[in-house]
C-alpha cells in the first residue's frame, strides 16, 4: 500500500475554497434546478468550500441569507426562478447588507438582466453551462481572492 510519501507533489497546494485562517469560506447557493445546484456544489466543496445551504427560488434564497448571515461569504443566485427572481431576491439581499457577494448563474441570452444585477450590486455573473475552471475563478475573484 502506497503513502501520501510516495506522491510527494499531490495535494501541495492548499484548496482555493480556504480563508486565509484555514476556515472554509461558507456558500449559499439558490438555483431552481437540482441539477444546477449539485453541480455547483460539487465543483465547490471539490475545491475546498462549505456549501452551508441551497434555495430552490429566490424568495427562500433571501431568507435563508437573512436567517445565516454574517456566517455566509458568498451566494450563487440564478437569474430565473419561480416566486421571486435572481435580480429581485439579489436587490432584496443587498437592501439587507449592502457588502454581500452575490454571483449571478445566467442562461446565455440574459444579458439585459446580468448587466442589472451587476449595477445593483452582485460582484460577478457565470453563463451555463458551468465550467469548472471559470466557477473557481470568478468565486475567488468575488471574494476578493
Amino acid at each position: 500500500m502506497k503513502s501520501k510519501g510516495d506522491f510527494p507533489a499531490m495535494n501541495e497546494k492548499e484548496p482555493d475554497g480556504l480563508k486565509p485562517d484555514g476556515t472554509p469560506y461558507r456558500v449559499l447557493i439558490v438555483d431552481d434546478s437540482m441539477f444546477v445546484a449539485k453541480q455547483l456544489s460539487q465543483i465547490l466543496t471539490s475545491a475546498g468550500f462549505d456549501v452551508v445551504a441551497t434555495a430552490g427560488d429566490g424568495e427562500a434564497g433571501v431568507e435563508k441569507y437573512k436567517e445565516l448571515h454574517p456566517r455566509i461569504d458568498l451566494v450563487t443566485m440564478d437569474i430565473t426562478m419561480p416566486k421571486l427572481d435572481g435580480v429581485s431576491a439579489l436587490e432584496q439581499i443587498i437592501a439587507f447588507d449592502k457588502n454581500a457577494a452575490v454571483i449571478m448563474i445566467s442562461a446565455l441570452g440574459k444579458n439585459d438582466l446580468v448587466k442589472k444585477s451587476l449595477i445593483i450590486g452582485a460582484k460577478n455573473y457565470i453563463v451555463k453551462p458551468l465550467d469548472r475552471q471559470k466557477v473557481l475563478e470568478r468565486v475567488l475573484n468575488s471574494l476578493g481572492r
